[in-house]
């Protein structure tokens, strides 16, 4: 019978990166890099063209947020897995990347070595975080420094927005009138802003609005 390689699509805009981890993985027998990208774009193209078992992903690209990009390869393709690997181990990126759907979370001091034996537990479904990724999300189960995780700060500006009329009351089509923009559209930041702070639904995110500060007594009038 036929070996089926694993086949791993390296997204970085660096190109020195891509070349380095492309001339190691390619010395393994077992893998089989089949696609580079330079930006979030680019990624999910070829994606949807190679379909690869593995998609080795900097988070921080021009264009596409790696959040966004990682959440939409997933929708385009459930079968491959996303593993995170770039210089930023902050909350703020480690729990959104975890939450749209990375399997493994890597910073770029990590051995080649250790690289390969993360790209081999993906494919078999298994986790792998480096160190401090790892101490922080253990800190996050115990519920431990969570005033050191400000979440909204990863919203963009017109989310944070988004989330001050939604914590002042408003529905969708209120903010929709009242930013000039549709329905729809709002509909979209209300989904992002949910699945960026981790919560379940509006009221969630009004509460987690005041709480942060956010929003005050002087600034949630409807008018």
């Amino acid at each position: 019978m036929k070996y089926r390689k694993t086949s791993i699509l390296i997204a970085d805009d660096h190109e020195v990166v891509r070349n380095g981890i492309r001339s190691y993985l390619e010395k393994i027998s077992d893998f089989q890099v089949v696609a580079e990208a330079s930006s979030g774009e680019e990624t999910l193209a070829k994606v949807a063209d190679q379909i690869p078992d593995i998609v080795l992903l900097d988070l921080i690209m021009p264009g596409m947020d790696g959040i966004d990009t990682i959440r939409r390869i997933r929708q385009i393709s459930p079968r491959t897995e996303v593993v995170v690997l770039t210089s930023y181990h902050e909350d703020i990126h480690i729990f959104p990347a975890l939450k749209a759907g990375a399997i493994s979370y890597i910073l770029k001091d990590m051995k080649m070595d250790k690289l390969v034996e993360a790209l081999h537990r993906a494919v078999q479904g298994e986790v792998t975080f480096h160190p401090i990724v790892a101490s922080r999300v253990l800190q996050n189960i115990r519920g431990e420094g969570g005033e050191d995780m400000p979440l909204f700060t990863e919203l963009t500006e017109r989310e944070t927005g988004v989330l001050k009329l939604i914590a002042a009351g408003l529905t969708n089509s209120q903010i929709a009138e009242k930013l000039v923009i549709s329905e729809n559209t709002v509909k979209g930041h209300v989904s992002n802003i949910l699945s960026k702070l981790h919560l379940a639904d509006r009221t969630q995110a009004a509460v987690y609005a005041w709480q942060q500060g956010i929003v005050n007594r002087q600034n949630t009038s409807k008018n």
